[in-house]
């Protein structure tokens, strides 16, 4: 499981899909906190509330450079194999779907710290 997930952190850019990790971790990591020590003001809220949706559109800016990649490519051969377009289009489709991940644990972080407000 943990090689699966390394080949596709590294499959889908690791330009892209390793900020969008690390990203998601820091998201974790301040709901937690935010848990803990409580978040009166809503700074943390937002705070993650920025992140994510920064990671959502680092993982489609991820997409539209891949993609244009991969056209670029596809253009200067020519023709290519099916098999070899489905390739670059499932490893295009990586960054997003993970920035999209990203996106909806950290916005179940806010729902939950909304909800457990005092």
């Amino acid at each position: 499981m943990k090689l699966l997930f390394l080949n596709l952190l590294n499959d889908g850019g690791p330009f892209f899909t390793y900020p969008t990790f690390l990203m998601l971790l820091i998201c974790i990591v301040l709901i937690v906190i935010a848990l803990i020590k409580g978040d009166a003001e809503g700074k943390t809220r937002k705070l993650i509330s920025h992140i994510s949706l920064f990671a959502l559109v680092w993982g489609f800016l991820g997409q539209m450079i891949g993609l244009i990649g991969a056209f670029d490519t596809i253009q200067a051969a020519g023709d290519i194999s099916p098999s070899v377009l489905a390739a670059g289009l499932k490893i295009a489709l990586l960054s997003p779907v993970f920035g999209m991940v990203t996106f909806l644990i950290a916005r179940v972080g806010i729902i939950i710290l909304t909800l457990a407000k005092k």
